[in-house]
């Protein structure tokens, strides 16, 4: 049987974006995304638990991240979920979750600058009133490349 991995989160970000590309010109862009929950602990108290994920995007949507995020943005990632443990300067070794992202949109307010609007996402039956994701063709043939934002 086949087997399948992805991950939805939608967070904040806790750094700018970092783009760079690979010596074959191809765009790669780096950030970190928190989520909160919000539990409550044996004493009947609430505690916040916040998990951190490093979040990778290749090619176009690397670039329209890069221009469109910030940190302390909102937004919604699908992606593939990784594991990777390593050891920090102390030789403790350290876990962190990386997601490599698949599809990206921006909620929350739209930026000064002109970024891309709050994301409106249906919750009921009507979903085809929902804006398409980058990763969607639109009925017209425009693909994720033709799209400014």
């Amino acid at each position: 049987m086949a087997s399948f991995n992805k991950i939805t989160i939608v967070g904040y970000l806790g750094r700018d974006p970092e783009l760079r590309y690979t010596p074959q010109g191809t765009p790669v862009c780096d950030f970190s995304v928190a989520t909160t929950e919000r539990r409550k602990d044996k004493a009947g108290e609430f505690q916040d638990l916040t998990t951190w994920f490093k979040v990778t995007f290749w090619g176009r949507l690397a670039e329209v991240s890069s221009q469109y995020l910030s940190k302390g943005k909102q937004v919604y990632i699908e992606g593939r979920l990784t594991q990777r443990e390593w050891q920090d300067r102390e030789g403790t070794t350290r876990t962190s979750l990386d997601v490599t992202g698949s599809d990206i949109q921006f909620i929350g307010p739209r930026s000064e600058d002109g970024g891309p609007p709050r994301e409106e996402r249906s919750t009921g039956a009507g979903a085809g009133s929902r804006q398409p994701s980058m990763r969607e063709e639109h009925a017209d043939g425009i693909t994720e490349d033709d799209v400014p934002f």
